[in-house]
């Protein structure tokens, strides 16, 4: 269940999000870096999310509190493991009200809450989840989307990550360090370079065939051409470390 094509994050989504908004680059990286580490898949091409309980409970008026108090409370947290861990506890929470249980989900590399599916451009939640399992473009697109329907250009344009924050993440940001790690992610993406969008693209199929690319953040250091060669080996290519046109293609076929 959610399992989707995985496709990457294009440079198309990237430079006409930074356009319409009147965004930098880098101020949009930091968003998805502090929100998802900058990759919006699991290794098996299910989106990254985090299941609320006390949106369920608020959604579902309490009426599953006694039967799954770990999935429905009045307070945040109990999260449990991230990851796969998170489809557990939806899939639970699916089996009992499945448009709450997806409503009171984050998704993908922005995290955009279920219920907001409408308001940052999707026809219901359905659409929105469907989408968000097929491309990080579409993930992408629906935090464009929160952000351009909530006036929070300004608050990135002026480097005022408290306010974004307070906005994006909810009145309790400080305690996670959301505006902290914001400026911090920022800083180190306008000293540049950005994260290369080839790189990453290879690093996500590499991660979906199984191989350890030292995750997905479109930097190809030693863990990302060691599982390269290990695939230019499993395909009969010559094992150059070397990210070529050849190497991109035969990853994107085995990828599906």
């Amino acid at each position: 269940m959610f399992e989707g094509k995985g496709h990457p994050l294009s440079d198309e989504s990237l430079t006409a999000a930074g356009q319409s908004l009147g965004v930098g680059l880098p101020a949009l990286w930091a968003v998805m870096t502090v929100e998802t580490s900058g990759c919006g898949f699991l290794s098996d091409r299910r989106p990254q999310i985090l299941f609320e309980r006390h949106w369920f409970r608020k959604l579902t008026k309490g009426a599953f509190d006694a039967e799954a108090p770990d999935l429905s409370a009045s307070t945040a947290g109990g999260y449990g493991a991230r990851g796969a861990a998170q489809y557990e506890r939806l899939g639970r929470a699916v089996a009992l009200n499945r448009q709450a249980a997806l409503e009171s989900t984050s998704w993908g590399l922005g995290q955009v809450m279920g219920f907001n599916a409408v308001m940052v451009g999707f026809a219901n939640v359905e659409a929105m989840v469907k989408a968000m399992c097929d491309s990080e473009d579409a993930q992408f697109q629906g935090m464009v989307g929160f952000i351009r329907s909530n006036g929070l250009a300004k608050h990135l344009q002026a480097g005022d990550w408290a306010s974004f924050a307070k906005a994006y993440n909810g009145s309790d940001f400080q305690k996670n360090h959301y505006d902290t790690k914001l400026q911090q992610a920022h800083a180190r993406f306008t000293a540049g370079p950005l994260p290369d969008l080839r790189v990453r693209t290879a690093q996500l199929y590499l991660t979906f065939l199984g191989y350890k690319a030292g995750g997905v953040d479109g930097w190809f250091g030693t863990n990302s051409q060691r599982a390269l060669v290990a695939f230019q080996k499993s395909k009969g290519m010559p094992p150059s470390g070397q990210l070529d046109d050849a190497s991109l293609a035969a990853l994107a076929e085995a990828a599906g």
